[in-house]
């Protein structure tokens, strides 16, 4: 069974930095709740996958790095910095070919060797200045 870390790790090795919705099955719970920094609230893959489809839309070349992680047998929390190239609409901004940085957190809940919940913290306001700044 793999650990806390591991199952972080993977989460954005595997699926979001790829944007490969298949390995879902793998990592989180049939029933997996996501609150994503947009205001997104889901519950379920199907949800989960859209919504990474919608960033993918959004910034094609989207990167999480974890620069930190606290982790232990059922819960995690991650300070992450984003990077992306802005192509389509995010926070009713449209596509500006803007490079972007900003920071964030994600806290982790796991039930056996998935990925139950997701809460996402990202610096909105700082993502927000980088997109409408002349």
């Amino acid at each position: 069974m793999p650990g806390a870390h591991d199952l972080v790790s993977r989460f954005y090795a595997d699926m979001w930095n790829p944007f490969d919705v298949s390995v879902l099955d793998d990592l989180v719970t049939d029933d997996v709740r996501f609150r994503g920094s947009l205001g997104d609230d889901l519950v379920g893959r199907e949800a989960l996958a859209g919504y990474v489809r919608g960033i993918q839309a959004a910034f094609p070349d989207f990167h999480n790095e974890v620069v930190e992680l606290l982790a232990d047998q059922d819960r995690a929390a991650a300070r992450l910095r984003y990077t992306g190239t802005h192509r389509g609409e995010v926070l009713g901004v449209h596509g500006t070919g803007r490079r972007v940085s900003y920071d964030g957190a994600a806290f982790f809940t796991f039930e056996g060797d998935r990925v139950s919940a997701v809460w996402v913290l990202g610096d909105r306001w700082a993502l927000r200045q980088q997109l409408t700044s002349p």
